[in-house]
Formats: structure tokens, C-alpha cells, sequence
């Protein structure tokens, strides 16, 4: 998905005009200064539930594969991973022409991956308790 979404075709030059018009379509119109900040505020959104997702996946990844670690150290290496994914992202969006990369995408892409893997966290430790062991 990220390579798909990292691509020039998606960059907010072309991401705004079919956004707007579904947007329009269900709020009604928006003026042009207004419509820069909602999109804008729709994309940067996009990066931080993406990346949010991305963690989760290398949570479960890190979980299914290491048997001997913890929750905790498994969702450090979630980030880790999604850290490096989003600046490898970001690096890659500089060499095209209608794209940059930003530090503070980075940023943002790391603070959803934190606040995703810390409701993954608080609802494996709460909701999901440890089974007791049964004794006879």
C-alpha cells in the first residue's frame, strides 16, 4: 500500500480534486482556503492512521514470531519497524517531482504508530487479561 500511495500520482496535486469532490458531495461546498486545510488535514490524517495500522501489523508480526518476548518489547520493535518505513518512505518521495519528504512526516507517521501500539497494548494488558492457571 505504501508503495502505491508513496507513488507521484499521489501526491496532494493530484489527491485534491477527486477528494473534494466526494467531500463536497457529502458537506456541500467548501471555499478554496477552507478546502486547502480540510485536504490538507485529510492527508496528514491518511499518514497517521496508515502508520498506525503499519505498527499494528508489525506488533502481530513481532508477537507470532518471537515466542520468548514480551508485549512490551515487541511493540518497541513494531515502531522501530514503522520508523523505518516511514523515513525510507519519505527518503524515496524526495526524488520525485511532485513529491517531498518531510521530517515531520516522519514525525507524524511515528506518533500514529506510538498511539495505535498503545491502545494495542493497553487492550492486550487490560481487556485481554492472562488466563489463570487452573488448579485442582
Amino acid at each position: 500500500m505504501i508503495a502505491i500511495e508513496s507513488t507521484q500520482y499521489f501526491g496532494s496535486d493530484r489527491t485534491s480534486h477527486p477528494l473534494r469532490v466526494l467531500c463536497e458531495f457529502l458537506f456541500g461546498p467548501f471555499a478554496d482556503y477552507r478546502w486547502d486545510a480540510i485536504h490538507r488535514l485529510i492527508r496528514k490524517c491518511g499518514h497517521f492512521f496508515g502508520y498506525g495500522m503499519i505498527a499494528l501489523l508489525w506488533l502481530r508480526a513481532w508477537r507470532m514470531t518471537l515466542a520468548d518476548a514480551t508485549l512490551f518489547k515487541d511493540a518497541l520493535l513494531g515502531l522501530l519497524g514503522t520508523a523505518i518505513v516511514a523515513t525510507f518512505d519519505e527518503w524515496h518521495q524526495v526524488y520525485l517531482p511532485n513529491r517531498s519528504g518531510s521530517p515531520r512526516d516522519v514525525l507524524l507517521d511515528c506518533a500514529g504508530a506510538t498511539t495505535i501500539l498503545l491502545i494495542a497494548y493497553l487492550y492486550l494488558r487490560i481487556a485481554k487479561p492472562a488466563p489463570q492457571a487452573q488448579t485442582e
